[in-house]
């Protein structure tokens, strides 16, 4: 089983502090093995006070670090001094010291600030909870802080943006370890969904449209049943019944990407699904997902995946 660490500061925030251990524990295999065994420790294995009041009681300490494939950090209430100076008071340094080389390294909203005051963001991709983003750019200049995002895969560091983020980093984590199949059949177990289409900006505050403003929910399904085929602006916002500027905006809005960019991810989840359920060629792939050539569908692919359609096959397609 791999082996997660979720480390408990003090201040701890219940809900993210429950999310690995929740998506985690859910995860079996095709003959119903356990993939994860996850442990939660403190710094010095003694209780915590969570943000919610109540004592949080653990049987190890931060030498359980040591042992961890994978190390999530929840948030906690009393991160105060790490936001405001930007340095780790030394009991968390520490800590944190223990991980080994290589360890897979995880936070949860804004314990991306932890992450950061370590170094471990220095001059890569990150994100955490919008309303923190002007601050943690700010305050950590050398991190390439994406406000818009849900999460960030950097490979052996992660960080994902306010509370149920969480979840779709950890479903995630489950989905590049082992498959989609296993992944989708834990978002069923834990009723979420599998994948949270757009970013952060869906969720920033913004004027509630009146009950009869239009939306682009309608389009965005005909966009699915349709995703074979090339579809432009203009199209889509004629089935709309707007203008291609305000659809544009709209979309943007209420997803968090361009109508291009949300398509294409799409098409990839499509793809996705075929290299794992079938034994079609590629080029077949590329055409009933939309790509329609080869080298277009082996190039998003790479982008959003990170690996080619090829490998992604011999690593994922489920055998019968």
């Amino acid at each position: 089983m791999h082996r997660v660490v979720v480390l408990a500061l003090d201040g701890v925030i219940p809900f993210e502090l429950g999310i690995p251990s929740r998506i985690f524990d859910e995860a079996i295999g095709a003959d119903g093995e356990r993939l994860y065994a996850v442990t939660t420790c403190t710094i010095d294995g003694l209780p915590v006070t969570s943000s919610a009041g109540f004592t949080v009681g653990v049987q190890h300490d931060a030498w359980a670090l040591a042992e961890a494939e994978t190390v999530v950090i929840p948030p906690s209430a009393a991160l105060g001094p790490v936001r405001e100076h930007g340095r780790l008071p030394e009991p968390v340094a520490e800590a944190l010291s223990r991980i080994r080389p290589g360890t897979r390294v995880v936070s949860i909203c804004t314990a991306s600030y932890v992450l950061a005051a370590a170094g471990l963001l220095d001059d890569r991709p990150a994100t955490t909870h919008w309303r923190e983003a002007e601050h943690f750019q700010r305050t950590f200049p050398r991190v390439r802080t994406d406000p818009g995002v849900l999460f960030v895969d950097d490979g052996d560091v992660l960080t994902s943006a306010g509370a149920a983020a969480g979840v779709d980093l950890c479903l995630h984590l489950v989905r590049r370890d082992h498959g989609s199949e296993v992944a989708n059949r834990v978002s069923r177990g834990c009723v979420v969904p599998p994948w949270r289409d757009g970013g952060q900006a869906q969720y920033i505050n913004r004027p509630t449209p009146e009950p009869s403003q239009a939306t682009t929910a309608d389009t965005r399904a005909w966009m699915l049943e349709h995703i074979d085929r090339p579809v432009t602006l203009a199209e889509l916002a004629d089935h709309a019944r707007t203008s291609v500027r305000t659809f544009t905006r709209r979309f943007r809005e209420e997803v968090g990407m361009t109508p291009g960019q949300w398509l294409i991810r799409q098409r990839v989840e499509r793809a996705r699904h075929l290299l794992e359920s079938s034994d079609l060629p590629i080029d077949q792939i590329a055409d009933s997902s939309g790509f329609g050539a080869p080298s277009s569908l082996r190039e998003h692919f790479r982008a959003i995946v990170g690996v080619s359609p090829a490998v992604y096959r011999r690593t994922f397609r489920t055998r019968t």
